[in-house]
């Protein structure tokens, strides 16, 4: 295994570990994928991420199909597989069990533009991906609904939260706000009512997102 490739399957590992530490998603739960080399890297399933090496990441092709002489993938690499796919200029994806994303998701609830920062997912709201078993196609298919449009980030109906990224630092960046959005939505909920942002706001907001943090060049 080449150093590039240990390092890349070092940071799966890594961010994982992040994520239970952070309180993102505990013990087993979650898991998280990297495009590589034509298909992806992806965390194994039922390991406990403190013991995971880098050989214990598992490299699928781009169709899903697992090389033998391998840990069993993640139940959830359809939908990791799917992202990537119908996504090219995206390159990993992080799934968390976050505690105030999964609350929303188990009421079944989005998160709609009761804050500007809604947009840092891609849109005006951040959908809830309709129910379907853990791992199976259907679940797969209702993530595929709930993202697209420049939608980067979902819940799932009573289940988590899922969060696409340019780089595994970016797609955890934004579970890490998804779920931080979710917190800030469920303590006004708990209030009353939210003033949601009207759509020609939000729209505003989402075109200044796309220059947000660029830096101006030298010339």
């Amino acid at each position: 295994m080449q150093d590039h490739e240990r390092a890349a399957r070092q940071s799966l590992i890594d961010h994982c570990r992040a994520m239970n530490a952070s309180g993102l998603s505990l013990h087993k739960s979650g898991n998280a994928s990297l495009r590589w080399r034509g298909g992806l890297l992806i965390t194994p399933t039922g390991r406990a991420y403190d013991r995971l090496q880098p050989e214990d990441i598992v490299w699928l092709e781009a169709d899903g199909r697992c090389p033998p002489g391998q840990l069993i993938p993640s139940s959830e690499w359809r939908f990791h597989v799917d992202i990537l796919n119908a996504f090219p200029d995206m390159h990993a994806v992080v799934h968390a069990h976050s505690p105030h994303a999964t609350a929303l998701a188990c009421l079944g609830l989005e998160i709609p533009p009761f804050h500007y920062m809604v947009a840092v997912a891609g849109g005006d709201r951040i959908p809830c991906a309709a129910y379907a078993t853990f791992g199976t196609p259907e679940l797969s298919a209702n993530v595929m609904a709930a993202l697209g449009g420049g939608v980067r980030a979902c819940l799932m109906a009573n289940h988590g939260q899922v969060a696409v990224g340019r780089t595994l630092a970016e797609a955890y960046a934004l579970a890490e706000e998804v779920e931080s959005l979710a917190r800030q939505y469920l303590l006004a909920r708990s209030v009353g009512p939210t003033r949601d942002l009207p759509p020609e706001e939000m729209q505003r907001v989402l075109e200044k997102f796309r220059h947000y943090g660029q830096q101006r060049s030298d010339d």
